[in-house]
């Protein structure tokens, strides 16, 4: 597989959500390249191109990084303190999409430099509406950093 187009990681180790918002994402149209990992370390391994991803190219950098924060191996928060405090990484926006609403992941997300932090609705509606905004907002009108 060829790593080097992808544009947004998506770290998910639910499968369940993770067909949810993927469907979601293509639903609200976006059109750019998505790669699903399963837990953290598969992340770290695709954004340090080791492992499976040493193929990948270490110079070409994401769009956006989306996060779970409970997942087996590496929690999403260890991931968010990795690359949020890489300087090679630090740029790319990390949106935490996860269940908890427990307000010390929340603060403790912003502390190391999560750019958003969104509660997975449980209602499907409000669950496609999220992920539709989400996408627009991050893909569309966000101007990223040079």
């Amino acid at each position: 597989m060829n790593y080097d187009n992808i544009e947004i990681l998506f770290v998910e180790d639910s499968i369940d959500d993770a067909t949810l918002t993927m469907r979601a994402l293509r639903k609200g149209g976006l059109s750019n390249t998505i790669f699903h990992v399963k837990d953290g370390a598969e992340a770290l391994d695709f954004m340090y191109c080791r492992g499976a991803y040493e193929s990948r190219s270490i110079e070409i950098h994401l769009k956006l990084i989306l996060l779970d924060l409970k997942m087996p191996k590496v929690s999403g928060m260890e991931v968010l303190e990795k690359i949020k405090s890489d300087p090679k990484y630090n740029t790319i926006p990390i949106v935490i999409l996860t269940s908890s609403k427990e307000d010390p992941d929340i603060k403790r997300c912003y502390e190391l430099g999560a750019n958003s932090y969104i509660v997975k609705p449980v209602e499907s509606d409000n669950f496609f509406q999220t992920i539709k905004d989400l996408s627009f907002y991050w893909m569309i009108s966000n101007q990223p950093q040079a």
